[in-house]
């Protein structure tokens, strides 16, 4: 063999040693996890977040950073990871809110069905449809035939067009064939404060962030809109139960990597969410905001952001809802 030949095939010798397939013998995780949240610090979306990367990241080896990137429904977070390395090292985790700004806003920069790998659906929970008392109604029953006495009379709050507490009103006046006025404000804090003044009627909100209203008799809470009754509010039916079946509209915080993200990494982040979520001292500051850990791994959440898509996509062309 000549010198040539030898120098030829040291260098491909080498080149196949620093060969991505060579370099992806490193073990996973090496270095700390970025974990980005669409929404302030506090938001329960954060809060969730902030319970997955304490847990996970003693059971995966390395640090879970949170990052805050808030602003226009999370999609400037979304939007953020869906362009990062497909390295398992920049994860998001988002909620409902993130898929139904991108349904109002097709413009948005990202497609939740095709530019994130789903890794667990990390915990859920329940919304309340709430009312002023001074209406004197005591039932879902009791609103509907107040609203269909009133057409276009009765207002509802939300924190904006295609906010889950606007598209869960919407969805109710679908179903109960009723006409009501939305009146958008900029935080759940003002459409408490209306809502007990009486200048909106109705409105669905996070149970934790009005129970302490709810108890003090301020609010009515007429049922909570999922499938099982809160926690927080044991005595409050749920919509199946006040006569609205198949009106299950939790709120839900999920984990996702960016789309084509090796799989074993995947698995290994969905198993450390599952232990992490379901651990027992999580699970009681979870129940304490009114949320649940779940138990859907990547698969189930993939095809459960398809039908989420397809719901809410139908709420919104029957409602009509632009910004």
């Amino acid at each position: 063999m000549s010198l040539i030949d030898r120098r030829t095939m040291s260098m491909l010798t080498l080149a196949a040693l620093a060969s991505p397939r060579a370099l992806a013998a490193e073990p996973y995780p090496s270095r700390p996890i970025h974990l980005i949240v669409g929404f302030t610090p506090g938001a329960s979306s954060d809060i969730v977040a902030r319970l997955f990367a304490k847990g996970a990241q003693t059971l995966v080896g390395q640090n879970i950073i949170v990052e805050n990137k808030p602003g226009a429904g999370s999609s400037i977070a979304a939007g953020y990871v869906a362009r990062a390395a497909r390295d398992g090292y920049t994860l998001m985790a988002p909620a409902l809110s993130t898929l139904t700004y991108k349904i109002v806003h097709p413009e948005a920069q990202y497609d939740m069905a095709k530019d994130f790998a789903p890794i667990a659906l990390l915990a859920v929970g329940p919304l309340v449809m709430a009312v002023d008392p001074k209406l004197g109604v005591n039932s879902v029953k009791e609103f509907t035939a107040l609203a269909k006495a009133k057409p276009g009379k009765l207002n509802f709050g939300t924190v904006g067009p295609g906010s889950l507490p606007d598209l869960a009103a919407e969805l109710y006046a679908q179903r109960a064939g009723v006409k009501l006025v939305q009146v958008p404000y900029p935080g759940s804090p003002q459409v408490t404060t209306d809502l007990i003044s009486g200048r909106i009627q109705m409105s669905f909100q996070i149970t934790s962030a009005i129970i302490g209203q709810i108890r003090a008799g301020q609010i009515k809470a007429l049922a909570v809109a999922t499938n099982k009754r809160s926690n927080l509010l044991p005595d409050v039916p749920t919509m199946a139960e006040a006569g609205m079946p198949d009106f299950d509209t939790p709120l839900w915080f999920g984990l996702v990597a960016p789309a084509g993200t090796p799989r074993p990494v995947i698995d290994k982040l969905a198993a450390a969410a599952k232990q992490a979520m379901h651990a027992p001292a999580t699970v009681d500051l979870l129940a304490k905001q009114g949320f649940a850990p779940e138990d859907m791994g990547p698969d189930q959440f993939a095809a459960f952001i398809k039908s989420e898509i397809k719901r809410w996509s139908a709420v919104v062309s029957g409602a009509g809802v632009k910004m």
